[in-house]
């Protein structure tokens, strides 16, 4: 059964967008320290952002394998790695460099990624 869960937040990661895998972690105090700490093991998926509004996010939960996390979770998120590449895609790339100034200008440095998607 699929319910969406709002996560209220005073301030809002600027990254976080809609698509967003959003995962919640049991915070606990282990030592006399001021830092909280989380065993990796208590990190579970809560599910995926389906709308931002302000500090208010809703994430749609599969409440038959996964219980709403506590409000004293602390929530990460992570991108989709499909969506969000940071590489050039294709076999070549073509770019253009324009100078609309009537001054003399130099070009300094230019630089690329290049990875090798197919042979």
């Amino acid at each position: 059964m699929i319910e969406n869960i709002e996560i209220q937040f005073n301030e809002l990661n600027v990254s976080a967008q809609v698509g967003d895998v959003v995962y919640a972690s049991t915070v606990s105090n282990v030592d006399s320290s001021e830092f909280n700490s989380s065993p990796v093991n208590s990190t579970k998926i809560v599910g995926p952002i389906i709308s931002i509004n302000g500090g208010v996010i809703i994430v749609a939960v599969d409440l038959d394998t996964t219980t709403r996390p506590p409000d004293s979770s602390f929530f990460s998120f992570a991108k989709n790695k499909i969506v969000n590449t940071s590489e050039v895609l294709g076999y070549y790339a073509k770019v253009d460099f324009f100078n609309d100034s009537k001054d003399k200008v130099e070009l300094f440095s230019v630089g690329s990624e290049i990875v090798e998607s197919s042979k």
